[in-house]
């Protein structure tokens, strides 16, 4: 690690003191003096170099990011890897069919010759990092327009991710951070051989499924097993039954202690994206015009969605991960729009504001650099209400609400060569058997045509009625207008003739290639995306970029005892903070833990949300939870915590202080659904999976000797 980005965090660790000790998604190469400090007060054992470290085996070297946007940790020498269901559930979906429902009944490899391999599953662990703003923002003058300025960054950057990577098979991206105020280089190791090791029945990883998502208190045995792969060498390779385990650098004990209020808890994964210093204006956009318009869309596609999967269990199979997949945001709109508004956060920011202009004006020097920012900002996001809502309706409603639709977007490229003769016929053809022959059997697979046509009808209703006639697509208006906004006969219509929703046809159409802009699907798509980009083109003739870096600087400037963890970008973060109860209003209190006595309490049998499988009604009408028991003979579900965590920390690990796994992260609660925007101190937490609970499933309920055998048991 370079000598300056170690100064650099020391002066900003130093200087910006004072904020909770639970609060913050820190850069864990940068743990030192004061966060140091404060996570051995709360009992943190371990030293600096034990949690992350480039010359030796450490912490860092058991995490990973989990395939497109989760976190993984690796629980054995043999590079068995732990991560949660939901993170796990379209690859455990994908094996599954009618006579052999993963899903339901759930899968245990009990050798390593059973384990699943996963098509484009891939886990990359974190190798080098580098403080590159110098290098990035070289040739950069204060003058410069923001066009350029990006520009430049995009240049300087391109080439030194050519530099760092040479010739080597690793993955190299530079990520800003403080809203462009810095840039960071990050060097990933990335394995391509993950095999699906086992999976519990849906009525454990999935229980309390939307009703209970983004609640406490949970009662969810939230995890996917996986084992990495790599060649006989130990490099990183493509799936090969030649392939080897991987020999883990490092890896996590499983801890049977338990937790008990305030003990220490830390977690380290890969955070998606916060924005909590954000402005007023980013906050009234969610609130007002975001999140609306994702609940309306979604809340349409999951009522088309649930009624043919409860009438179809092939149906429910194909949909599980996909209804899941819309059903996690939808409700976290839901609650985040809801919490922002209780919580005050609107207010909050606009204070945070008004002291900032303050403070500017009181100075000639401040009033030059930043006077004039929210100007800026304020006509930016008076801008953006014109097109936020437009704009998601084209995705949610359009792009990516039917599948078909979705699905004909791929072929925009290879249509586009086919009308502009930019090759012969027969080398079209032969490029769409080699590369959209596998993408036509995997759709198809997990596809049905009745479910997709209901939500098609469903959406484009909805489009039509919600946005502004101007800002339609014009099959869309067209169609509306002329039919009181009823889009069935032309769905039907166009599902009819269109290649898109009929495998064969399809198939038959990649033999012999035409021009696809005569499908009616096709030609939806392409309005759609086109109007897509007019309005998109319309909302960034204004830019905001500037002010918000300005306005990150400044504050960092005028709140010097405040300290500014960056935001979430999925980078590898550590929070830090004990085991705690919740007080989210008054009169309530939520107790720390949850047991299966209050899984069994929620059970309802055949519900698709509350089902219980058999075996575990067995062992705990007979208590026999073994050596997994708490000291009052309860086995422990699931507890919370006070670390900071959000999308993308699904299936980080939860660490004791010693270094050992006690939990795995999977979700946050209602009460502090503004989280991504704004921190709530008292009542924000993190819902955790006892590790006793996954242990107790391994050994007890499915009998899995073999992965037992393999994992490292403290007690």
């Amino acid at each position: 690690m370079s000598k300056r980005i170690n100064l650099l965090f020391i002066v900003l660790m130093m200087i910006f003191v004072g904020a909770r000790a639970d609060e913050g998604m820190w850069l864990p190469y940068s743990i030192n003096g004061q966060s140091l400090a404060e996570m051995q007060r709360l009992g943190c054992k371990l030293t600096a170099e034990q949690i992350f470290s480039f010359n030796q085996p450490s912490l860092k070297d058991a995490i990973v990011q989990f395939g497109g946007g989760c976190t993984g940790e690796l629980i054995s020498a043999e590079g068995l890897l732990l991560t949660n269901h939901h993170c796990g559930l379209s690859y455990v979906q994908s094996h599954a069919s009618v006579e052999h429902d993963y899903l339901q009944e759930g899968f245990w490899a009990k050798s390593k010759s059973e384990e699943l391999p996963n098509e484009g599953l891939t886990v990359s662990f974190l190798t080098y990092i580098e403080d590159v703003t110098e290098l990035v923002l070289k040739g950069y003058s204060k003058d410069m327009s923001e066009t350029d300025r990006d520009k430049l960054i995009k240049e300087n950057g391109q080439k030194l991710i050519k530099e760092r990577k040479a010739d080597r098979d690793v993955e190299v991206e530079i990520v800003p951070f403080y809203h462009g105020n810095q840039y960071i280089l990050f060097v990933y190791d990335v394995y391509k051989d993950v095999r699906l090791v086992a999976c519990p029945p849906w009525g454990i990883g999935k229980f309390g499924a939307d009703t209970d998502n983004w609640t406490w208190p949970r009662h969810k045995g939230d995890f996917c097993i996986f084992r990495v792969y790599t060649a006989p060498d130990g490099s990183p390779a493509e799936y090969s039954k030649d392939n080897v385990p991987m020999k883990s650098k490092h890896y996590l004990p499983i801890s049977l202690k338990g937790v008990q209020p305030g003990d220490y808890t830390m977690i380290m994964g890969y955070p998606g994206s916060t924005d909590r210093y954000s402005t007023s204006g980013a906050v009234k956009n969610v609130v007002e015009q975001e999140g609306p318009a994702i609940i309306a869309c979604r809340t349409t596609k999951l009522e088309q969605y649930r009624q043919h999967m409860d009438a179809d269990q092939a149906v429910f199979i194909k949909y599980a991960s996909k209804q899941a997949s819309v059903s996690n945001y939808w409700k976290y709109y839901i609650g985040q729009v809801k919490q922002l508004q209780r919580n005050k956060v609107f207010e909050k920011r606009t204070e945070q504001e008004q002291a900032f202009r303050k403070w500017t004006n009181e100075n000639s020097d401040r009033k030059a650099q930043y006077g004039g920012i929210f100007n800026e900002i304020d006509k930016y996001w008076a801008h953006q209400e014109k097109y936020t809502k437009a704009l998601i309706y084209h995705r949610e409603a359009g792009l990516r609400g039917s599948e078909a639709v979705a699905f004909a977007l791929q072929f925009r490229r290879l249509n586009n060569t086919i009308n502009q003769k930019a090759a012969s016929k027969a080398d079209i053809a032969a490029y769409a058997k080699q590369n959209m022959t596998g993408a036509v059997k995997d759709y198809f697979k997990d596809y049905d045509k009745a479910t997709d046509r209901d939500v098609t009808i469903a959406l484009l209703n909805l489009f039509y009625k919600d946005i502004n006639p101007a800002q339609l697509p014009t099959t869309i208006k067209k169609v509306g207008d002329k039919t009181g906004g009823d889009f069935t006969v032309f769905v039907d219509n166009a599902f009819a003739k269109s290649i898109f929703v009929d495998e064969d046809k399809l198939n038959a159409w990649i033999a012999n290639p035409k021009s696809l802009d005569k499908d009616p699907i096709y030609a939806l798509m392409y309005e759609i995306l086109n109007s897509y980009w007019n309005l998109s083109d319309q909302a960034e003739q204004l830019g905001n970029g500037r002010a918000e870096r300005l306005y990150m600087q400044g504050l960092m400037e005028m709140q010097k005892d405040r300290n500014f963890y960056p935001d979430a970008n999925f980078t590898m973060r550590l929070t830090y903070g004990s085991v705690q109860d919740c007080k989210p209003a008054d009169g309530v209190t939520y107790n720390y833990i949850t047991t299966l006595d209050g899984v069994m309490a929620k059970y309802v049998p055949g519900n698709w949300e509350f089902d219980v499988p058999e075996a575990l009604i067995k062992l705990w009408e007979k208590k026999d939870y073994g050596r997994y028991a708490n000291e009052n003979g309860d086995l422990v579900v699931n507890f919370i915590t006070t670390n900071d965590i959000t999308g993308g920390n699904s299936g980080s690990p939860v660490i004791d202080a010693n270094g050992n796994l006690i939990g795995l992260a999977f979700d946050g609660n209602w009460e502090a659904m503004s989280g991504d925007l704004s921190f709530e101190n008292e009542v924000q937490r993190t819902i955790c999976m006892d590790m006793r609970y996954l242990l107790f499933i391994i050994d007890k309920m499915a009998n899995a000797q073999n992965l037992m055998r393999e994992i490292t048991i403290v007690e």
